[in-house]
């Protein structure tokens, strides 16, 4: 389950590539928490309103499709022969019973900063999110749910205009990019996380890297586990991004897997 939630961070602090074009974005992940250590290559590939996230960790590559026309998320490693299917539409409506967005406050604001990063100028920005959640429904134990860090954004980069797009109709579907386990099971995480995105299409542009580190904390006796939990830090770095056509049949589920419905 550790795996699985790490996975499921790594894709959403990668930045999220175009979605109305044929879009590849190599990035490499460093973090620390949850029994991670050194760096990740990731690779994200956009077809019209479909994206793949592949995570390789060691000798094995975790893969997350991402359907927003069909409200489907498929994920699979790449060493086994089935895929998990999750309704997204059913699982966000979910998620966002344990979860006051209301109560959200975010901040994001330009540093003055300016960088660097594989041949471009990038602008830095400061960012903090903070979010009021429960766990276990409505009526469970109460945290908060804080993330923060800088992050570079690169504006006129390839397949800008179509971030913004994409990003646009996913918050219209109500989408969330994680592995619904993971959000189950912490739904102010996920919740703050899918803000985080909105609050970075704000600017116009792509985060060529960006730094985030996430902290959940509560009362009474569970405390000391809420830390535990969300005491997590990443930076990912866009290595490169390039357009060109991409063959359909990236963005399906291998022929022969076998798949399971998830609840």
């Amino acid at each position: 389950m550790k795996r699985i939630a790490l996975i499921a961070l790594i894709v959403l602090v990668a930045p999220i590539a175009p979605a109305f074009a044929d879009v590849t974005v190599k990035s490499t992940v460093t973090g620390k928490g949850m029994g991670m250590q050194g760096s990740m290559p990731t690779v994200t590939y956009i077809k019209g309103s479909k994206m793949r996230n592949e995570v390789t960790m060691g000798d094995s590559t975790r893969v997350s499709i991402f359907d927003l026309d069909s409200q489907k998320m498929y994920t699979f490693d790449l060493q086994k022969k089935e895929a998990d299917v999750f309704d997204m539409q059913r699982m966000s409506a979910e998620i966002s019973k344990s979860v006051q967005i209301d109560d959200m406050k975010t901040s994001l604001k330009a540093n003055g900063k300016t960088k660097q990063i594989a041949g471009r100028s990038a602008t830095g920005y400061d960012l903090e999110v903070t979010l009021p959640a429960t766990m276990g429904g409505a009526k469970g134990m109460k945290m908060i749910v804080n993330m923060q860090g800088p992050m570079w954004v690169v504006k006129g980069a390839p397949g800008a205009q179509e971030y913004l797009n994409f990003y646009k109709s996913a918050v219209e579907k109500g989408w969330f990019f994680s592995d619904p386990r993971s959000a189950k099971a912490q739904p102010g995480q996920a919740k703050a996380m899918a803000e985080m995105q909105r609050q970075l299409a704000a600017t116009g542009g792509i985060p060529y890297e960006q730094e985030m580190n996430i902290k959940m904390s509560g009362d009474g006796p569970m405390a000391g586990v809420f830390a535990k939990m969300g005491n997590i830090s990443s930076t990912t770095v866009v290595t490169s991004i390039e357009t060109g056509t991409l063959a359909a049949d990236l963005f399906a589920v291998p022929p022969g897997y076998k798949l399971k419905e998830q609840k």
